[in-house]
């Protein structure tokens, strides 16, 4: 494998994280966790314009991955795991709770894939076909975990 080759697919597994070779996806939102404690440190606007082009950037290098590994949406990709734990994390403030509850929700949704979920990852291909079914997972975690977050900072409290 060559050196561009070698860079693609090392993003694209998460660091290698999703050679893992179980819940390869499960360690990958976990590792998705990193930079969302980072995004909680700027201001919401610059966290969304971030995101908008690391969530670019995983359809590019999702889509080469996927190439170079000659399998569609193989489960070694993660880096549609990291970009929709960012979005389920997207301006929610991060603590323990937050992360454990938006971990949790998010993994059910990407698990399960309930409409609209299932339809993006039947209907597209590709590196967009990789993200866009966890980016769908991301924005119905956020909201979920926006009805819940009230609840959740009461469980944090009594902790």
């Amino acid at each position: 494998m060559i050196l561009p080759s070698k860079f693609f697919i090392f993003c694209a597994t998460g660091c290698y994280t999703g050679k893992i070779p179980f819940a390869p996806g499960t360690f990958g939102t976990a590792i998705g966790l990193f930079p969302c404690f980072f995004l909680s440190l700027i201001s919401c606007q610059r966290a969304i314009i971030f995101l908008l082009l690391f969530v670019f950037f995983a359809v590019i290098i999702s889509h080469k991955a996927e190439k170079i590994l000659n399998k569609k949406d193989p489960g070694s990709i993660v880096i549609d795991e990291i970009s929709g734990i960012m979005v389920t994390m997207l301006c929610i403030p991060f603590n323990i709770t937050s992360c454990a509850a938006g971990f949790i929700i998010f993994r059910f949704f990407d698990i399960i894939k309930p409409f609209p979920i299932r339809f993006f990852d039947e209907k597209m291909s590709g590196g967009a076909g990789i993200v866009m079914d966890d980016l769908v997972a991301g924005i119905l975690s956020n909201l979920l975990l926006r009805i819940l977050y009230p609840y959740i900072s009461q469980i944090r409290g009594w902790l």
